[in-house]
């Protein structure tokens, strides 16, 4: 029987790439992402740098894990629209966006989640606000966080394009 261990640690949606760099660091120390879901990380004990791990939005249909499969990597979580996936290291680099556009493409997804998320916060808290509801506070502090969020993908997009523009 295999040697796992459980993990549990919260990441913001707009911090899936240091997610995903912990994942691998995880990965590289010899435990390799077997499972995710909702804050909770299960390893497997493996050889040191077996394999990358790669973290991706993902829509309703089965197409883009199907895609995932055909190239080598094994789904191993699935958390709201978020997938989780690992490829054996020996298969050689395992990148999710092949360009700047794919890049700012997958910003632009995870921003509109979190648009929509922030502005029914927004909403819903100015009417429970005037409802006299006591816990309208949480939904605008939500909002609020999530509008934060919104900063930081923008600041990513920005950036990206920036550079898009140096190398046209």
């Amino acid at each position: 029987m295999s040697e796992t261990k459980k993990l549990h640690k919260v990441f913001w949606v707009w911090e899936y790439e240091k997610e995903e760099r912990w994942l691998n660091e995880m990965a590289q120390e010899g435990w390799a992402l077997k499972k995710a879901s909702l804050c909770t990380y299960v390893f497997e004990k493996t050889e040191p740098g077996e394999y990358i791990i790669r973290v991706e939005t993902l829509d309703n249909s089965s197409d883009f894990e199907n895609f995932m499969e055909e190239l080598g990597a094994e789904s191993v979580g699935r958390c709201f629209r978020w997938g989780y996936f690992r490829r054996s290291a020996e298969q050689g680099p395992f990148d999710m966006f092949s360009d700047m556009d794919s890049r700012i493409a997958h910003l632009n997804k995870i921003g509109k989640d979190v648009k929509l998320l922030c502005l029914a916060n927004l909403v819903i808290g100015i009417c429970n606000t005037f409802n006299g509801t006591s816990f309208s506070w949480m939904n605008l502090l939500c909002a609020t966080l999530l509008a934060y969020g919104l900063g930081r993908i923008r600041g990513k997009q920005d950036t990206l394009e920036e550079e898009r523009a140096l190398h046209e």
